[in-house]
């Protein structure tokens, strides 16, 4: 039976720019691990790899698989992920923009840092959400922390490269320096497998490192609504979409970026 979510829900994620969802995935959890387990054994050429030389262990992050794992196109087109994500967005129509792997070797020692996902997109508007759906048991120092409000800022957080704080674009005046995350309430939860969290592509987020014995497997699932369209950005997107051929302003190209739900 589809969980539907609550009208506290819509209301937290509106204010907040997150909220926890719980237990809404949870027959979808062995599907998903299957497809997780193939794909840490087979990255692919989008794959990324982040080391602390204080630990042994590895963080890999990877792009852009739906198309070519069955268990996530499964879980993309066959779950109530779109319907949950229009109530969320208040938006008539639903697109599907990306997948993002998170695998996270035990004692990885790397931390994801604070950051906005929007200003490496190819993509302007509001109406954004992201399901971050971690596939074990995550006490809560291990989960996702999230600066709430802070989706509601008039500019975007500069981009950087994680590995050493450069700047994505040289057009770096657009953008606004990260605010003091003190300044915030963070929100971060401990979650079960089926449990997800929910955020605006503007809300400024990020997890401490795996400095535990277990390995830490994360899907976020991003999707997009109504007023959503097309960005050229002044340089490299994260992920990448060579040839996409799109002018500003423009609606997602349905081919690369399938409509889910139009009611």
């Amino acid at each position: 039976m589809e969980i539907l979510i609550n009208q506290s829900d819509v209301q937290s994620f509106k204010e907040d720019g997150v909220v926890l969802l719980k237990g809404v995935f949870s027959e979808w959890i062995d599907i998903l691990v299957q497809g997780a387990k193939f794909h840490i054994n087979n990255p692919s050429q989008r794959a990324l790899t982040h080391h602390n030389k204080k630990y042994q262990g590895q963080f890999l992050e990877d792009f852009c698989n739906w198309r070519r794992i069955p268990e996530y196109s499964d879980f993309v087109f066959n779950s109530s992920l779109a319907s949950i994500a229009s109530n969320l967005m208040d938006s008539e129509s639903v697109q599907f923009f990306h997948d993002h792997f998170f695998y996270k070797d035990a004692n990885s020692g790397v931390s994801t840092p604070w950051h906005q996902d929007i200003p490496y997109y190819c993509i302007s508007g509001d109406q954004t959400v992201s399901f971050w759906l971690p596939l074990e048991s995550r006490e809560k120092k291990f989960s996702l922390r999230s600066l709430a409000g802070s989706h509601l800022l008039k500019k975007e957080i500069r981009p950087t490269s994680w590995s050493n704080n450069e700047s994505f674009y040289e057009d770096s005046k657009t953008f606004m320096d990260l605010p003091d995350s003190n300044d915030y309430e963070i929100k971060e939860w401990e979650t079960e497998p089926g449990d997800v969290i929910a955020f605006n592509f503007k809300t400024i987020h990020g997890a401490n490192a795996n400095i535990n014995n277990k390995i830490s497997r994360t899907l976020s699932f991003r999707l997009v609504g109504e007023d959503v369209v097309f960005k050229n950005r002044p340089g490299r997107t994260s992920p990448s979409f060579p040839g996409i051929n799109q002018n500003n302003g423009e609606r997602l190209r349905e081919d690369w970026f399938p409509t889910l739900l139009n009611i």
